[in-house]
């Protein structure tokens, strides 16, 4: 079996790569190779698009750590998806990308890429520096694969998707999902859709962190969920990035307040796809967290978005700082590609992050059963998910590493800071037998 993605690889994947669109109808091409129902990837599965947005933001200001997301993708579909509440989705959908070629005789050269909290599929969007040949996510060796997140609106089974038993979308009555679930499903998908016989790695940061380490838990042991044909861990390495083995209560305090924002909205109880402007103040705060002092002082200090406004007034209702400029802006331009149910129900299942739990034991002691390599990287300045929660999560596995990326960013250097993230896994991943 011979598995790929395009026909044809670019000869430089960087980070002009989110505008080729090759790279995404390839992605269409790949469901005639493995008999997909080309109708599953029809308008009504997509929920958002994101828009083009004028701005008055600079070019030195605070990048975007996203480009452009979308719902393209092969949609995979679950029929009779049993949660880990015990709710069964009828038809749990799930959007991927692949980038590369499946190794004919052994199909074990895949690493599977697990975005955060509002990516998507489309990995050349948000960390297409890291992707092509002879990058960390090296097309000319490994077949890579990315999932968009269930429950996530970029063409996964969604609350904007219709419940097949009412005949409406599910809006606020969709099903709390789990990370577990999450990797579940997406375990699925490569083991019995796309015959993978084993992952090399799973990469991911921050909740694409959470998922690798779930995936270890459920792929990564001995006589775990999934196995290879040999009977050996279906899941070889991981390489969880900013986050930790649980949701702490800091984490779902920061996550608590942005839902309430959304809450406080007025229509979020009578027309809660409308709670837009809750949802514009929750990424706001999303955006502070992710970032740090320094950051901030770095880029904006104390200026003003024009500088002509120094005149009448430096302080007071009226002036625009370019650090609220700037939080303004970014809540807008959401609002282009989310809606307020989903950012609620995917936080939610953030705050599901634990790997002890059902499975009897404290964190410490189910970490001892994951035996497969796993190097944790973490941020020095991250105060959304601090380095010392790597630290203790590497310390607890028994192949466990520590890298520490060294940025001003917080919590989305592990977006930002390309160079540091991919030459620690090349390095990985080299010294993996």
């Amino acid at each position: 079996m011979s598995l790929r993605a395009s026909a044809g690889r670019p000869s430089a994947l960087g980070s002009s790569l989110g505008s080729d669109s090759s790279m995404i109808a390839a992605n269409d091409r790949i469901s005639r190779f493995l008999s997909f129902d080309s109708s599953m990837v029809a308008a009504n599965h997509r929920c958002f698009t994101s828009s083009s947005n004028s701005s008055d933001i600079g070019e030195d200001e605070m990048k975007d750590e996203y480009g452009d997301l979308t719902a393209e993708g092969v949609i995979f579909q679950q029929k009779n998806f049993q949660l880990e509440n015990r709710i069964v989705l009828p038809e749990a959908r799930l959007c991927y990308q692949t980038y590369g070629t499946l190794n004919e005789e052994t199909q074990d050269n895949v690493i599977v890429i697990c975005h955060a909290l509002t990516g998507n599929a489309s990995l050349h969007s948000w960390w297409g520096d890291l992707l092509g040949d002879g990058k960390a996510f090296d097309t000319s060796k490994y077949l890579i694969v990315c999932c968009n997140i269930l429950g996530s609106c970029y063409g996964s089974t969604s609350p904007q998707c219709k419940n097949i038993a009412t005949g409406k979308a599910y809006g606020k009555e969709f099903p709390d999902i789990s990370v577990q679930d999450t990797v579940r499903i997406q375990l699925l998908m490569l083991k019995n859709h796309l015959k993978i016989n084993s992952i090399k790695s799973v990469i991911g940061g921050s909740f694409g962190g959470m998922q690798a380490i779930e995936f270890a838990m459920q792929g990564g042991i001995v006589g775990g969920d999934f196995v290879s044909q040999d009977g050996s861990p279906f899941v070889k390495s991981a390489i969880p990035i900013a986050c930790g083995a649980q949701h702490t209560a800091w984490q779902i305090a920061v996550s608590e307040v942005q839902r309430q924002a959304i809450y406080a909205d007025p229509n979020w109880e009578t027309n809660p796809r409308k709670a837009t402007t809750g949802l514009a103040v929750a990424r706001q705060m999303g955006m502070v967290s992710y970032r740090t002092p320094k950051g901030y002082h770095k880029k904006f200090g104390r200026d003003l978005q024009n500088s002509r406004e120094e005149s009448f007034s430096s302080y007071g209702s009226n002036v625009q700082f370019k650090a609220k400029s700037y939080l303004l802006y970014q809540g807008e331009k959401f609002l282009s590609r989310f809606d307020p149910i989903t950012y609620v129900k995917l936080t939610e299942q953030m705050d599901s992050h634990d790997i002890a739990r059902g499975r009897g034991k404290t964190v410490e002691e189910v970490l001892q059963q994951v035996k497969i390599p796993v190097m944790v990287m973490g941020i020095d300045s991250d105060v959304l998910y601090p380095l010392s929660e790597q630290h203790d999560l590497s310390s607890a596995l028994p192949k466990g590493q520590l890298r520490v990326i060294h940025s001003l960013d917080g919590h989305d250097g592990f977006l930002l800071e390309q160079e540091q993230v991919g030459s620690n896994i090349v390095e990985f991943l080299n010294s993996l037998s």
